[in-house]
């Protein structure tokens, strides 16, 4: 079956990895702030800033069978610098927007034989690490909001979210920003190198098709081992 499948953020980075994966086989649309990179690709683009407006539903089909939510931040800084303010801001756009786009698409997800609900938490939630503390923050607030939807509406739609470490996309360019910096971040992972969005898109993309529809309310870890395995 031809699935209708809504992204936001897709027009870069992980998001659009997903985008490229499946276009050819479902119909993908698109919700992000610019449509770059979308010229050559058979989707939908709906203009759309999370912090700001309301997803229009109108331009939407009535079944929505997948749902993917890619915006986020990555806000590295000791705790004592990090204002409530930052921790809001932070909050805001990985969780609540996120909220807020769920509760409006409530009735065209239900339209679907079983949709499936995809996000993204951080590696950093499970293991802890210093200067995470808002983001992780933030990230577990969707861990926990996932696994009681995925309770409330099973079997009438899944929910899931992935957990990546440090993924090689413009949201983390500050961190890899020279060959320096990459050869010691790929050093803290077993595997050796950082994820890169393909690796992301390859389980989001497992998780909404028919292939994954026994898994709900599960947190993916997708990042090189780094929070199972100790080989230092």
């Amino acid at each position: 079956m031809r699935k209708n499948i809504l992204l936001i953020g897709g027009s870069h980075g992980i998001g659009f990895e997903i985008a490229l994966k499946l276009y050819s086989e479902h119909n993908i649309f698109i919700a992000s702030r610019t449509n770059e990179n979308l010229g050559n690709l058979e989707v939908t683009h709906i203009p759309y800033d999370a912090s700001k407006d309301e997803i229009d539903a109108s331009v939407l089909p009535e079944r929505i069978d997948g749902f993917v939510y890619c915006p986020g931040s990555i806000n590295l800084k000791p705790f004592k610098t990090l204002s409530p303010l930052a921790f809001e801001e932070d909050m805001q756009i990985n969780f609540m927007f996120l909220v807020k786009i769920v509760h409006n698409l409530l009735p065209k997800l239900k339209n679907s034989d079983q949709a499936s609900l995809v996000f993204f938490s951080t590696v950093a939630v499970k293991i802890g690490m210093p200067f995470h503390t808002s983001i992780a923050a933030a990230k577990g607030a969707i861990e926990g909001f996932a696994k009681a939807l995925a309770a409330e509406y099973a079997p009438q739609f899944r929910v899931n979210v992935i957990a990546p470490s440090l993924t090689d996309t413009p949201l983390a360019k500050r961190l890899l920003g020279n060959d320096k910096k990459k050869e010691v971040m790929n050093n803290r992972h077993p595997m050796k190198r950082v994820g890169q969005a393909e690796d992301i898109a390859n389980i989001a993309s497992f998780l909404l098709s028919d292939n994954s529809s026994w898994i709900t309310g599960q947190v993916i870890g997708v990042d090189g081992g780094m929070s199972t395995l100790n080989i230092n």
